[in-house]
């Protein structure tokens, strides 16, 4: 099996997209201490502090927010389940009530679909924990989900759709998908079983909260399984193409640099939130396999013609990766985030929304996220403050065997949609997206913007 490695040039241009955003936007920060940061137990940035609306809406103590999780999917059948949050926001007379989306969030997430997709996911995080620049993050995960999908890890997977038994080629999804015979209608799948996760980080803030260090620790005991018949991922396997079959384990030390200035995590009106993060898994730590990854991503948010529209934001995020050494093929299809993983890339609910998840996979891989976030209605039921958006949307994506042919316009494609958004007590974030590509169109549902 070849694998290309990212050379030390080539890394750092990967890290030239943060430096770039931050020095732009770090001019004058000493100059912005306001009368609220003499009551605050360090300064923070006036950026960081949220708009007078959000702040108006903004629940003191502590309350719930909860609602059904259900989904329709061709690959994974119609999904149902719940998720909701515990958040502790403090009293208004807390200095950080006004700098933070919130004192401490717990998150429980209980998920099955018709076609025994499932997982189970718990989450802690703790900004400004207990008044200090310590920000800490935990989540463990149990899954299991037999509808995965595989089209390769290398450029191939732009390749048309093709039914390998009769050399015909698709357009569509749901038509090649239709056209497979019994012994090849898994030739895209294969299956996780009894997938266990555990993330724990920890991020500390300087620069008066604008930048943070962080530094987590990951490990992963992964089972993933072809099917009977002919399978592209046990191919591929078989011929030494690709690791990670069977019951695997990874173990990472997860290093990472932040830059936010976002007014509000969970719902942003305007700032820059930009970060480089670095996995590295060694055998010497315990893990099945000696591979790196790195991972940088710049958000831009702007509030447009807040005079004329009551709250219109200009959204758009960059992302770019690459992997090196000896990864198992799970970890090709995710990025990790300070704010949690980047899934089923290239493709999915988080990057490429109008093809299925993963559909594009390589070495290396690079996407565009651009929103229009219009909020036109907001008002109170049960006590509760809600506020709806509509959002039309545009995603662009490629992947690369080499770090070069990223700019080849052939390996890119685009995906476009409308989307809804239901704030909910300023934090919790209803997401529903319908995307549309030349291949697919999909409807998602989930909680939280896709940046």
């Amino acid at each position: 099996m070849t694998h290309i490695l990212i050379s030390f040039s080539e890394r750092n241009k990967l890290f030239a997209i943060i430096i770039v955003a931050a020095i732009f936007h770090c001019k004058g920060y000493a100059q912005d201490i306001t009368d609220s940061t003499k009551k605050l137990p360090f300064i923070i940035a006036n950026e960081k502090k949220l708009s007078p609306e959000d702040l108006a809406n903004k629940k003191e103590g502590t309350y719930v927010t909860a609602v059904p999780q259900l989904s329709s999917d061709p690959v994974n059948g119609f999904g149902y389940g719940a998720e909701g949050m515990l958040f502790f926001n403090g009293k208004r007379t807390d200095p950080l009530f006004d700098y933070s989306p919130y004192r401490a969030k717990l998150s429980l997430l209980a998920f099955n679909t018709t076609k025994s997709q499932n997982e189970i996911v718990l989450g802690l995080d703790l900004p400004y924990i207990f008044k200090s620049k310590w920000r800490v993050r935990m989540e463990g995960t149990y899954e299991n989900d037999p509808n995965m999908v595989y089209f390769g890890i290398t450029e191939k997977s732009l390749a048309t759709l093709v039914n390998q038994q009769t050399g015909l080629s698709y357009n569509n999804y749901n038509n090649y998908n239709n056209s497979l015979s019994e012994n090849y209608k898994n030739y895209n799948r294969y299956t996780e079983k009894n997938n266990v996760m555990l993330d724990v980080s920890a991020e500390r803030s300087f620069f008066k909260s604008k930048m943070r260090g962080l530094f987590g620790l990951r490990y992963a005991n992964m089972g993933i399984f072809s099917f009977g018949g002919n399978s592209l991922l046990q191919n591929d396997f078989n011929s030494g193409n690709i690791l990670g079959l069977g019951r695997t384990t990874v173990t990472m030390i997860q290093t990472g640099l932040v830059y936010d200035t976002r007014d509000l995590e969970s719902d942003p009106n305007k700032g820059i939130f930009a970060e480089v993060t670095n996995e590295l898994s060694l055998k010497a730590l315990g893990s099945g396999y000696t591979f790196n990854k790195t991972f940088a991503q710049v958000k831009f948010y702007q509030r447009l013609f807040p005079s004329v529209f009551k709250k219109l934001v200009f959204a758009i995020r960059g992302g770019i990766a690459g992997i090196s050494g000896n990864a198992p093929v799970y970890e090709y299809m995710e990025e990790w985030s300070s704010e949690g993983g980047v899934y089923d890339v290239v493709g999915g609910r988080f990057t490429l929304r109008g093809y299925k998840q993963s559909r594009f996979v390589a070495n290396y891989l690079d996407f565009i996220n651009t929103e229009l976030r219009a909020r036109f209605a907001q008002f109170s039921l049960l006590k509760q403050h809600l506020a709806l958006s509509a959002v039309p949307f545009f995603d662009i994506g490629g992947v690369g065997n080499n770090f070069s042919h990223l700019g080849n316009i052939g390996n890119y494609r685009y995906a476009e949609g409308l989307g809804l958004r239901i704030a909910w007590n300023v934090n919790t974030v209803l997401r529903f997206d319908y995307a549309v590509s030349k291949e697919d169109q999909q409807f998602f549902f989930s909680f939280g913007h896709v940046f």
